[in-house]
């Protein structure tokens, strides 16, 4: 007779409402096991690691490879620009950071439903909720323009560094060519989390 399978000790998640606070401290939980995969900073500036793509497509295989390999440390890197860009009006870094934390915890990191006074709040209306947020955020700032620049200066150099960093020590030989014309990168967190596991096509 063929015994039982094991019971699987992996966190699992279900469409059964669960209390606001339980939901936040699920987010947080996400949020923090996506730091598991921040790549070490020396990494990402060794010298002989950057040198000038031969050609558009050797540079977009390298745009696409390292955003998803470096992904939480760019992350990290823009959001650092967005602030720095307010670091003249602490009242506006405040707002920033509070609408980015209810990004985080409310759309991006959760994966439990949410319910407000006994109603289920559909994830549309969660996400036309956090654009009015941000809207009225950024109004009360007066930054606009200042965190508008600090963001793309972000994206800028994030995208220089993907383009000139090789992708020596990254990839499993013979598997640099199938990137091209694959979409790695993703804003979702099981895009995130993706590469936490063995299964994972970079080298750790």
């Amino acid at each position: 007779m063929s015994q039982p399978p094991p019971p699987s000790t992996t966190t699992t998640y279900t469409t059964i409402p669960i209390p606001v606070g339980d939901v936040i401290s699920r987010s947080l939980q996400n949020f923090t096991s996506s730091f598991s995969i921040l790549r070490p900073w020396p990494e990402l500036f060794t010298s002989r690691s950057f040198t000038r793509p031969d050609s558009f497509a050797t540079a977009l295989t390298r745009l696409r490879a390292n955003f998803h390999h470096f992904r939480v440390n760019y992350l990290i890197i823009i959001y650092a620009c967005g602030a720095l860009s307010l670091i003249g009006s602490p009242f506006s870094l405040l707002i920033f950071s509070s609408v980015l934390s209810l990004w985080l915890l409310f759309y991006f990191f959760r994966e439990d439903p949410l319910v407000l006074w006994g109603y289920d709040v559909s994830d549309r209306l969660v996400l036309i909720g956090l654009v009015l947020v941000s809207v009225l955020g950024v109004w009360l700032s007066g930054a606009a323009w200042n965190l508008v620049w600090g963001v793309l200066i972000g994206f800028l150099v994030c995208a220089i560094h993907a383009v000139l960093r090789n992708l020596d020590g990254l990839l499993v030989p013979g598997e640099e060519a199938a990137l091209v014309g694959s979409g790695y990168v993703s804003g979702s967190y099981g895009a995130l989390s993706a590469s936490s596991d063995g299964g994972d096509q970079f080298i750790k």
